[in-house]
């Protein structure tokens, strides 16, 4: 053994302590840090006086030659990540679900004093007053003006939901453009990796910043992911090059969006189809993963708020047969408003053009498309007749058999509200269907509400569990500084007294004689 061993003993102490004592200042520094993971020194002895060989076997009595400083590692436990993730996507999807039906339920606003029903109340009950007075031109427009603002409020609640669907487009295309931008971020980190481990280090913080964006990717799709070795001399505990995958509900992995070992910036792209069909409502006809694959939005089982936003917009599907219908939050609001408007102006016009006018002429349509003229009437186009509207005498108020100034057929227009119309169900009239339609937006919402609370608390509860080891603590960080700072001074302590020694022999021995 070297005269200096307890020297560089005492050295080796120092630096190692010294190291210690800089990755808890490190840790203190980004307390605040978000997506910092805490680290530690591992702390190993070395090789212990004298070393086991063939020659000079491992004996007792061997005397340690102190402690280095090994590798620097992050504290996180991998199997939070995972839950943690699959709870993101799951409450990513529920959000962006709930938030849809907020704004369809904020804007449909029923009951109210403002809402589409009340417009046909107010409707039912000037026809009621025309029928009592069928003469009085102050009734007949006042029947005008109520079935002018039921169109409008029909129209706008039309153009509204279709200008919903269109941010929601923008959101989901904004949304996809961002999966693909943490994608390449992704990849480049996993580039600098694969050019750092090999020698040995770990990229601590490199393994933070892309925690960090697989987190965020986690809320937009549901992914599975894995970790390939990098190669060379990368130490053991190295994370290695993430994989990135398409998970299903149940988190098993389908397509790949990620190669660990693809070159910087080379993955597979999502984009969305739509369909371009002139006369109908676009929806989306599949998810593009890569150049190569297309897969519906049914096969697209993923969770995150990507397949929130898609439902909300509206998808086609295909049944059994190959027959293939559009589906979606705000598509069957629009497709349900459009048929209770056809069948609703339908009959009404049916009643109106059965009575006469107050000249006695046979009545025309009341409600017609304002945008083209005897083409079909949909929500957004319905319109009380312009004839009707500059002379209100047009009204058909009277039936055929009776005088022109009865009332009979104001009495049927109004109860054209209260009639079982065939073409939306039995024993159904416009009134309870539409609130039929309220009433499921409100299950819908409900549900979704419900479950956003509930995936909400599961990943607050995963990341509560995740931060308890991951996040840095001050009063650890602070006893460790004080532990590691009594370690230094205890080991410069040391060295002072072993160059009391080496002195005591260099200075003071072999005086005798002299």
């Amino acid at each position: 053994m070297s005269t200096f061993h307890g020297l560089e003993m005492a050295k080796q102490a120092l630096f190692t302590q010294q190291s210690a004592l800089y990755t808890t200042g490190h840790n203190i520094s980004n307390a605040n840090t978000e997506g910092y993971t805490r680290q530690r020194v591992n702390f190993e002895s070395l090789s212990p006086y004298p070393t086991a060989s063939r020659n000079r076997p491992e004996i007792p009595g061997q005397m340690g030659t102190g402690v280095e400083a090994g590798t620097v590692e992050r504290v996180r436990d991998k199997f939070l990540d995972m839950q943690f993730r699959a709870e993101n996507s799951k409450s990513g999807y529920w959000e962006a679900l709930s938030a849809s039906t907020d704004r369809m339920e904020r804007l449909l606003n029923e009951p109210s004093e403002s809402g589409l029903s009340k417009s046909m109340d107010q409707l039912w009950q000037s026809l009621q007053d025309l029928s009592v007075n069928p003469e009085n031109s102050g009734a007949r427009s006042v029947v005008v003006q109520r079935g002018v603002a039921l169109a409008e409020s029909f129209n706008y609640t039309s153009d509204s939901l279709e200008s919903i669907r269109s941010d929601l487009k923008n959101e989901t295309d904004v949304t996809v453009k961002n999966a693909n931008s943490l994608l390449e971020q992704i990849s480049g980190i996993n580039n600098q990796i694969k050019q750092i481990e090999p020698h040995g280090y770990l990229a601590n913080d490199l393994y933070d910043e892309r925690d960090r964006l697989v987190d965020e990717l986690s809320g937009i799709v549901n992914i599975n992911v894995n970790y390939s070795k990098s190669g060379g001399n990368a130490p053991e505990i190295a994370d290695g090059l993430a994989t990135i995958k398409l998970a299903d509900k149940n988190g098993k992995p389908t397509d790949t969006l990620l190669e660990g070992n693809a070159d910087e910036g080379v993955f597979n792209q999502l984009s969305i189809n739509y369909s371009d069909v002139d006369g109908e409502r676009s929806a989306v006809t599949g998810i593009g993963v890569g150049d190569d694959k297309v897969v519906s939005v049914e096969e697209f089982i993923s969770n995150g708020s990507l397949k929130g936003n898609i439902e909300a917009y509206g998808y086609t599907s295909e049944d059994n047969a190959g027959n293939s219908t559009v589906k979606g939050l705000y598509t069957d609001m629009l497709s349900n408003i459009d048929d209770m408007v056809v069948e609703f102006s339908n009959a009404f016009n049916g009643v109106h053009s059965g009575g006469e006018d107050l000249q006695g002429q046979t009545g025309q349509d009341f409600f017609v498309n304002g945008d083209s003229e005897g083409a079909p009437i949909t929500a957004s186009t319905i319109a009380v007749n312009a004839a009707i509207q500059d002379d209100p005498d047009l009204v058909a108020a009277s039936d055929e058999d009776g005088a022109s100034g009865n009332g009979n057929n104001a009495i049927e227009l109004a109860g054209v509200f209260d009639a079982d119309l065939q073409g939306l169900g039995d024993n159904t009239t416009v009134r309870s269907y539409y609130e039929s339609l309220i009433g499921d937006l409100g299950v819908v919402a409900q549900e979704a509400n419900r479950m956003t609370s509930n995936t909400g608390i599961l990943r607050s509860q995963v990341e509560e569990q995740r931060q308890s080891v991951s996040s840095v603590s001050l009063d650890e960080e602070m006893s460790n500084m004080i532990k590691f700072q009594h370690a230094y001074s205890a080991a410069a302590r040391n060295m002072t007294a072993v160059d009391e020694l080496i002195d005591r022999v260099i200075n003071n021995m072999g005086l005798v004689g002299r």
